[in-house]
């Protein structure tokens, strides 16, 4: 339960300060997210194509339970921030060699202002 609890408030405290160094618009990245909505769910548990993100900012990378992830994000040991999400959603193949992912997002705003909204999701 002491487990559960540190690693509840870690994750809480990551949140908000991630949400606190953001530049994106939230609302403008819940619009993006429909192009994300027919592989991803915002439901935690909810898996589709790809993961759920709902928790995904300071989640480790490959970690959703019951998702079958390609080895590179399998094995990964690094932490979903801000850099890495927008390295990922804006070159996917190239920030993680060997995922799975295709779709990109071209517009680097399309891509802060859905990490923005992802920061608002609970997990």
């Amino acid at each position: 339960m002491l487990k559960t609890t540190i690693s509840a408030t870690a994750i809480c405290l990551a949140t908000t300060a991630f949400a606190q160094e953001t530049t994106g618009n939230a609302d403008a990245g819940e619009t993006v997210f429909r192009q994300c909505s027919g592989c991803h769910s915002v439901e935690l548990g909810q898996n589709r194509a790809g993961p759920s993100l709902a928790g995904i900012i300071g989640r480790e990378i490959g970690s959703v339970d019951g998702f079958r992830y390609s080895s590179t994000l399998a094995e990964s040991s690094e932490i979903w921030d801000a850099e890495m999400l927008t390295a990922f959603l804006t070159a996917p193949r190239e920030a993680m060699p060997g995922t799975r992912k295709t779709v990109s997002l071209r517009d680097p705003d399309d891509a802060a202002d859905l990490i923005a909204y992802l920061a608002t999701l609970g997990g």
